[in-house]
């Protein structure tokens, strides 16, 4: 393990005085963050949809902001990093047939297909059921363990083996999802593993979200970043199938779908062949359009090609479902015009104060509602070596509540950047609460995650419930009802009378972790035995420089 021998814990920060009256780390201006969040949040940006004349607009913002703030442009000589994305629609959807049972698109079963091709056939492909579809040596796990799966469709539990347990305790961490319990990471194991199409069974609690959403979700057109190949690398066919659709196709094969379950969940699970072949077909419509990352640098004054990043999505929905009053446009002021006004006004601080040590990027996202999609395809396409970047901080919907006693920090116990945290919370007078929802692999699903599957630890840390004025109670009906009310939708809008000192709190934790950072010269490792261990470990011993 690549680990340096001074404790991360023993980062010096700037000190502050009571948890009430902490001293502020930079000099973060307010005025900034407001008028930056205040502008992309306005029905002039549309939504900020990439491949709109909103998108175009908020581009060319940040890029103006970025240059105001004293950064210099990040891509060589450009601000710019473009992003090649693909949409493709499939329609005109055959049956799923499994063995004699035939199955309706929309209720029974959904399938997309990543390949950029005219037309997807599944064709007598063996139906395969590999229990949770999980290949991961470090835990001593592998549900493709001598099957050859050339030309065969994998049938996949939703979730990890032990996600039922009341604890957090397990060899795949209990209750808290990792991420071989994502669906992404199915997909992405069943096309390593050469199958011709993955079906993963839903099932509401494993899931966390019932039928609906998947019929819904998967039903239209589908989104990707554009990294080369036409998606040939991908299996022909990703989906799902509902519970009552694999309980069918297990009865039929003899099998009972529970007891199944059950097996699947032991160490030692062998993957059994249904002896059924499964079959079906539908057209594609594919359209290609571009969209940008923004990308700004501060260069380091002794070590320029090591770097910290900063990382948060400038898009939204666009134009979405009209609320009461009539308005469809899908502003975004908090997701995620306060993360990327929190990319500016950190920037500027920064360059006020005089750069680090190593280099801060600050990266502006794209295509983050349609799959994380900008951030794909710059952890694909690094602008700076990801064997030369140290670690980065993700700011995703930086919550509008006030003060807080705490941070909810997700990702944690994965890595040697709880040390960095707890130095900075300990200055901030301020305290770290765990995922209350692990069971939902958050940590998973926002823009660190593409650069973190490829071994650069990030930090994810939210807004805390425990509020100064009002305690848990008040932080987390604030948050339930934003969530009821303005997430995703139109009302979540700019207003005049927010209370930003919670978000100006958070935006001096970013700032003194970035800080922490950039003036060390250790490279924080991810805890031995986590999933991203092997991948860091791997590309540190490919490179000549850097961790």
């Amino acid at each position: 393990m690549l680990r340096i021998a001074a404790p991360l814990a023993m980062l010096a920060l700037a000190a502050c005085s009571t948890a009430d009256e902490p001293e502020p780390a930079g000099p973060i201006s307010l005025e900034t963050v407001q008028e930056v969040v205040r502008t992309l949040s306005s029905d002039e940006f549309e939504g900020r949809m990439p491949g709109t004349p909103g998108g175009q607009m908020t581009t060319d913002y940040l890029v103006e902001q970025f240059e105001a703030a004293g950064l210099q442009p990040g891509n060589g000589d450009s601000w710019l990093q473009e992003v090649p994305l693909v949409e493709i629609t499939g329609s005109d959807y055959a049956p799923l047939t499994v063995g004699d049972l035939s199955f309706d698109f929309g209720s029974d079963w959904v399938g997309v297909s990543y390949r950029q091709v005219p037309e997807t056939t599944i064709a007598d492909s063996e139906l395969v059921f590999v229990g949770y579809g999980i290949n991961a040596p470090e835990r001593g796990w592998n549900d493709y363990e001598g099957v050859d799966m050339t030309g065969k469709t994998a049938l996949i539990l939703v979730n990890d083996p032990d996600f039922a347990s009341e604890s957090l305790e397990g060899t795949f961490d209990g209750r808290a999802m990792t991420y071989y319990g994502r669906w992404t990471y199915k997909f992405e194991e069943a096309a390593r593993q050469g199958a011709a199409a993955a079906l993963i069974v839903h099932e509401d609690f494993a899931a966390s979200y019932g039928w609906n959403v998947v019929e819904s979700s998967w039903t239209g057109a589908q989104a990707y970043a554009d990294t080369g190949g036409d998606g040939s690398d991908q299996t022909a066919m990703n989906g799902w199938v509902s519970n009552a659709t694999a309980a069918a196709i297990f009865d039929a094969a003899g099998m009972d779908l529970a007891e199944m379950v059950q097996a699947a969940s032991q160490p030692g699970f062998e993957a059994v062949s249904l002896g059924m072949p499964v079959s079906t077909s539908f057209t594609n419509t594919t359209r290609s359009y571009t969209s940008n990352n923004v990308i700004g640098i501060l260069p380091g004054t002794q070590r320029p090609d090591e770097y910290v990043l900063h990382t948060a999505h400038w898009d939204h929905l666009g134009r979405c479902t009209p609320n009461e009053e009539g308005d469809d446009i899908c502003n975004g002021a908090v997701d995620n015009a306060t993360g990327t006004a929190g990319l500016v006004a950190l920037a500027q601080a920064r360059a006020e104060a005089g750069a680090t040590e190593r280099s801060l990027v600050f990266l502006a996202v794209t295509a983050e509602e349609q799959g994380l999609l900008g951030a794909e395809y710059y952890a694909s396409n690094p602008v700076f070596p990801l064997d030369q970047t140290v670690a980065g901080i993700n700011m995703d919907g930086i919550a509008i509540r006030g003060r807080s006693r705490d941070v909810n920090v997700r990702g944690g116990g994965k890595s040697e950047l709880d040390d960095v945290l707890a130095v900075a919370l300990e200055e901030q007078g301020r305290v770290a609460s765990p995922d209350p929802s692990p069971e939902a692999g958050y940590y998973y699903r926002s823009d660190h995650f593409p650069l973190v599957k490829r071994g650069v630890p990030m930090f994810y840390v939210k807004s805390g419930l425990d509020l100064v004025d009002g305690g848990t109670a008040a932080g987390e009906a604030a948050e339930a009802d934003y969530r009821a009310n303005r997430y995703h939708g139109p009302d979540d809008e700019y207003d005049e009378s927010w209370d930003w000192s919670g978000l100006m709190q958070d935006l001096d934790l970013y700032y003194r972790l970035a800080r922490a950072l950039g003036n060390s010269s250790d490279w924080p490792a991810w805890n031995e035995g986590d999933e991203f261990e092997a991948v860091r470990q791997e590309s540190c011993a490919a490179a000549e420089t850097g961790c």
